[in-house]
């Protein structure tokens, strides 16, 4: 297999530690890192070391007169997103651009439409759909054996404070923003994108925050014919047991990224009730509670992976072969762009006043 050339503009936390990690494992089978962009200049001169015999700069407009570029990832601030994405797609690169995809579904809209007049790429690192946690349950949501699915409760939550860029709004940051992206696009997923689902509720707030965007977030989505979806993202939750719940006609299922558990029932292993339209009664007359032990099943489990390894890999993979053999991605900008839709609905639902 030929490694494809890529060049990564942001040796931040992302473009080292996530991004970056891949580059530099034996399951990175795809991409050779030749040219990494960063300003600082500490962070450009370690990226020599991280990255063997790759050529730095410091000014991403240098990538222009380079022939040997087959994929660029753009790995900077958020509100740099959209505006450097559109100077690569326009100069004729494939883009892979870290979520968020960009501030608004305009933005992401002119962005694809440049993206297919130049005939190119243009990718959405939204890696979670190929987390192994996501994929089971997915899978499981359509199978059935839970029955039809009533509601779906995503908690991507935490007790902790932030004080760095990612809490600004004017770097289209804030936890929607930066960590939403995840459970929205996790939301939207196990509804299949329905093209009909609305925003039933929403509300931002600030609670640990040193700067000016959220660090609360609630946003309650349905579709006509489709389960009730309740998301939050979240700094100031001390007890969330789990990222993931889904309730069906005959079970249940919650999960983190790492371990599950569900309880379900077997169609006819509990022979139907006949309603009693009066109070019930024991043997001596007096009034009992309505109960009975179901016959239930239970299963747990563990995944190997995270959106992280093994979402990262899946997503890497799936460029390389769109880039060679022309296969189709699963993940597309176009599903990016309706999660920015929900978050840059609930923003303009909910303003927050700028401070910075």
């Amino acid at each position: 297999m030929k490694k494809l050339n890529l060049a990564i503009i942001g040796q931040g936390r992302s473009g080292k530690n996530i991004h970056g990690r891949f580059y530099r494992t034996d399951d990175n089978q795809f991409f050779n890192v030749k040219y990494v962009v960063e300003a600082d200049d500490f962070r450009r001169e370690r990226a020599k070391n991280d990255y063997p015999g790759c050529t730095t700069l410091a000014d991403y407009r240098d990538l222009y007169d380079l022939n040997d570029i087959d994929l660029v990832v753009n790995d900077t601030y958020s509100d740099l997103h959209y505006p450097i994405t559109k100077d690569l797609l326009e100069h004729g690169f494939n883009v892979l651009v870290e979520k968020p995809f960009a501030r608004t579904r305009y933005e992401c809209d002119t962005l694809i439409n440049i993206a297919k007049e130049k005939g190119v790429l243009l990718a959405v690192f939204q890696q979670t759909f190929f987390a192994p946690f996501y994929e089971f349950a997915y899978d499981l949501a359509k199978s059935g054996k839970l029955g039809e699915i009533q509601q779906i409760t995503i908690r991507y939550n935490g007790f902790s404070r932030r004080w760095d860029w990612q809490t600004l709004q004017k770097r289209c940051a804030g936890g929607l923003y930066n960590t939403g992206p995840h459970p929205v696009g996790m939301a939207l997923g196990l509804i299949d994108f329905d093209k009909d689902a609305k925003i039933l509720f929403s509300r931002l707030g600030l609670a640990l925050t040193s700067g000016d965007s959220d660090d609360y977030a609630k946003v309650i989505i349905a579709a006509p014919n489709g389960p009730v979806v309740d998301i939050e993202v979240s700094n100031n939750d001390a007890y969330s047991p789990y990222n993931l719940k889904i309730q069906g006609t005959k079970g249940c299922f919650k999960s983190t990224p790492s371990d599950y558990e569900m309880t379900y029932l077997v169609d006819g292993e509990n022979v139907e009730r006949p309603v009693v339209e009066t109070f019930l009664a024991n043997d001596e007359g007096e009034p009992i509670y309505c109960g009975e032990t179901l016959v239930k099943h239970t299963e747990s489990g563990h995944f190997d992976g995270t959106a992280f390894d093994v979402g990262t890999k899946k997503l890497y993979e799936q460029i390389y072969y769109y880039l060679t053999e022309g296969k189709p991605m699963t993940v597309t900008a176009e599903m990016a762009a309706d999660i920015i839709s929900v978050i840059e609905t609930t923003h303009a639902q909910n303003p927050l006043p700028l401070k910075f």
